[in-house]
């Protein structure tokens, strides 16, 4: 079987304050920009089949800069609709609702059009954009490519795994990362997290 890899996109300006970020499409800052250069060599090894990228800049920037010039936008692969705490700390919303915790409570709605999301709502997308992948995964002629964001990358890997989405909390990921998701024994498992280097 081929395998996932997941890219979480480089650096921005919110990623680095800890701001929630998901509609709002802010610039990779020139570490963001590094980051993505860095993770060229990494993916030269492997032949990937397919590429897909969320809608966002950030994300499509990222793989343009890791080499990854073959891309098919996917709207699954957006972030998690973070609703009314667009733009805001985990630590700030804590001074309120100091048991807060995103990956069991979701968020409250935000603007028109961003109602916010559930971790169910964020689990149901993950496992249709799985479900899609899984003929090529199963064809072995190269591996898929996910460009996107922390947390939705998160649920889908706990999602892969069979996991409730809740269990997405368990897997940190960094700015300009990858994720593998293979398997042993016929099984799904991770291979490797928060890779940077060949």
């Amino acid at each position: 079987m081929s395998e996932l890899l997941l890219i979480r996109h480089g650096e921005t300006e919110w990623s680095r304050s800890g701001q929630h970020t998901s509609w709002t499409d802010l610039p990779l800052t020139a570490r963001g920009e590094e980051q993505a250069r860095e993770l060229g060599p990494l993916l030269a090894g492997r032949t990937v089949a397919l590429t897909l990228v969320s809608p966002l800049g950030r994300a499509r920037r990222t793989a343009e800069l890791a080499g990854l010039t073959r891309t098919e936008v996917d709207p699954d692969l957006v972030e998690w609709d973070y609703g009314g705490y667009e733009g805001v700390r985990t630590v700030d919303i804590h001074r309120t609702r100091p048991e807060w915790f995103l990956f069991t409570d979701g968020v409250p709605p935000g603007p028109e059009g961003h109602p916010g999301e559930s971790p169910e709502e964020v689990g149901a997308r993950a496992d249709r954009l799985l479900a899609r992948l899984e003929p090529r995964l199963q064809a072995e002629d190269g591996d898929v490519a996910l460009v996107g964001h922390a947390h939705f990358l998160r649920v889908l890997t706990a999602r892969r795994l069979g996991l409730p989405a809740s269990a997405g909390a368990l897997f940190t990921f960094e700015t300009g990362a990858v994720g593998v998701l293979g398997t042993e024994h016929d099984r799904p498992a991770v291979v490797a997290w928060n890779t940077r280097t060949p």
